[in-house]
């Protein structure tokens, strides 16, 4: 699996970062990519990469904002044109992302080739699709603002060969039916596959949140993640005023790091105060004064590999 970014400014764009946009391509898994949030020219900046519209059959919309909505009806009218046809899309996201999309597709007289589903949330949200799991949880930002956990499934255990050929089932086809399966027939006899198979192993755990302060449900979506994407509008000064403007200060992030157990953790939502070279002065500062390096922020295209 991959996380790439095409918008990682706060609010604003700027000359080097467009507004909020994420992709999550869900390979091996799944042959499909979602996008989290959909800051202006998002469609332009996938121009520049190689994913395609087509393969997106998602969308998950963390808060109303326009840095994370503008763009919102470019890729779905764009879609209709670079593989989409006839391929559903679902979209998911607070109250009121269901009136925004069809008033400005019908005031605009844009026509889309393919269907689409609306899942609107109100307070708290679970959803399955293929093996995966997503959950939302309502954060803490003035607005309706969601974080997303999502858990990938869990891969079956490797197939005991020595096991099997005890019994007398040399390699071959059954294998793959006792892979897939919780019990086989060989030789007149019922076989608990679970005996002739490793422990499954989880699959990976990513939390993608919505601008926010530090509230407690931040730890519902963040515990245990493989990968955390975060907004960090604020990398220095006194933590007071991040969160007087309902967002989080670095330490904020750094807390909810420790207090999660979260393993890594892509900095975004970075406020156009900072250049790339205060950037990178705050990232060095931290790392001395810390030791500690599981983070890093993001700039627009940066890509992360799980």
């Amino acid at each position: 699996m991959e996380i790439t970014f095409f918008g990682t400014s706060a609010g604003l764009p700027t000359k080097e970062r467009n507004t909020q946009a994420i992709a999550l391509n869900l390979e091996p898994y799944l042959n499909n990519i979602w996008l989290f949030d959909v800051g202006e020219a998002t469609q332009h900046q996938i121009l520049h990469h190689s994913i395609k519209l087509g393969k997106v059959n998602h969308i998950f919309i963390t808060h109303m904002h326009g840095d994370h909505i503008f763009g919102l009806p470019g890729i779905l009218t764009t879609r209709s044109f670079q593989g989409g046809e006839g391929k559903p899309l679902t979209i998911i996201g607070p109250k009121g992302i269901k009136e925004y999309v069809e008033t400005t597709l019908r005031v605009s007289e844009s026509r889309l080739n393919y269907p689409l589903t609306f899942i609107e949330i109100d307070d708290h949200f679970a959803y399955q699709h293929n093996g995966f799991t997503v959950t939302a949880n309502l954060l803490n930002h003035g607005i309706p603002s969601y974080g997303y956990r999502i858990e990938a499934p869990y891969t079956p255990g490797k197939i005991d060969v020595a096991a099997l050929k005890n019994i007398g089932l040399e390699p071959g086809p059954k294998y793959q039916e006792i892979k897939a399966n919780d019990t086989f027939e060989y030789d007149g006899l019922i076989y608990d596959s679970n005996e002739f198979k490793g422990a499954p192993t989880r699959g990976p755990i990513i939390a993608i949140f919505g601008d926010t302060k530090p509230c407690t449900n931040e730890y519902l979506i963040a515990n245990d993640a493989d990968v955390m994407v975060h907004e960090g509008t604020y990398l220095e000064g006194d933590k007071t005023l991040a969160n007087n403007y309902n967002h989080s200060h670095i330490e904020d992030v750094f807390e909810l790091m420790t207090r999660a157990d979260v393993k890594y953790a892509l900095i975004t939502h970075i406020s156009n105060r900072y250049t790339f070279e205060d950037v990178e002065d705050i990232y060095n500062d931290l790392v001395s004064k810390r030791r500690q390096t599981n983070f890093k922020f993001v700039c627009d295209f940066d890509t992360y590999k799980f």
